[in-house]
């Protein structure tokens, strides 16, 4: 697609080092497997900001975790910022250049896009991913969503060919005040959705309602507690997709159905426990 202009807007660029540490250790989880079996192991960190810092370290984190010989392509729609990222480039594994949700040509197994569709319009949201999820790899996957300014509080969508999989809340749990936190993080799609009559505003309910029914674990550590938590969650019938390995280190994903915003002008197919 050289030549071409970027499909969407330059964001503030705001970022910090380690701010994606959390969605980058999970996305060594959950999307390694096709990573590995991929014969280009290609990821697109899609708007890295004002600067590179973020990619290298998504780059790095991949390479330890899955294979060394991942490469990572993070694409900004504003060329000045591409050129200011350019000494941070180390062919073959990392590099940048100017694209949007057109993800500029390439065809990646996996594409980060973090803290980018949080300044859109909800109604853009959903042409935003069918955009990325149209140009991946077979079998790739975009994770869609955002954090904090440190990073201590995240939420984000797993997405596929077929659309939104699965949403994970996560949390650095030394610092979390109460679950309800988390609704400020949010992505695009369902952070104006955390209202009565709206699955996701129920499963944020359920989670500090089970956080502060075990209070009394607290004197194990922010953890255990975490973890009964959890669990109260997933024995309420909510469709928890993780373990317990996950669970300790501050993450819940539940099935996209679950939290799919009832009313129209979401994307998904609602389903899943009702806000009742």
């Amino acid at each position: 697609m050289a030549g071409s202009r970027p499909l969407g807007a330059v964001t503030r660029g705001t970022t910090n080092p380690n701010r994606l540490r959390r969605v980058d250790n999970w996305i060594a989880y959950a999307c390694g497997g096709a990573l590995a079996d991929a014969a280009d192991p290609l990821v697109v960190d899609l708007g890295y900001g004002a600067t590179p810092v973020t990619t290298v370290e998504l780059r790095a984190r991949l390479a330890a975790a899955v294979r060394p010989d991942v490469r990572v392509v993070g694409l900004e729609i504003d060329p000045v910022r591409v050129a200011a990222a350019a000494p941070a480039a180390d062919p073959p594994g990392l590099a940048f250049a100017r694209g949007g949700f057109e993800l500029a040509g390439l065809r990646p197994v996996v594409v980060r896009a973090f803290n980018v569709l949080r300044q859109y319009p909800e109604a853009e949201v959903e042409p935003a991913w069918r955009t990325m999820t149209a140009a991946l790899a077979p079998g790739g996957m975009v994770v869609e969503g955002t954090c904090d300014e440190l990073g201590r509080l995240a939420g984000w969508v797993l997405l596929d060919g077929s659309g939104p999989r699965s949403l994970t809340l996560a949390a650095r749990l030394a610092t979390l005040d109460s679950p309800a936190s988390l609704a400020e993080r949010l992505p695009k799609a369902l952070i104006h959705r955390n209202v009565p009559g709206e699955r996701v505003h129920g499963l944020v309910r359920a989670l500090d309602e089970g956080w502060r029914d075990v209070a009394g674990y607290a004197v194990f550590g922010p953890r255990q507690r975490w973890l009964r938590a959890v669990a109260a969650v997933r024995d309420a019938g909510w469709p928890v997709l993780d373990r317990p390995a996950r669970w300790r280190l501050g993450e819940l994903t539940v099935a996209w159905a679950a939290v799919a915003p009832a009313g129209p002008a979401g994307p998904g197919a609602p389903a899943g426990p009702a806000d009742g």
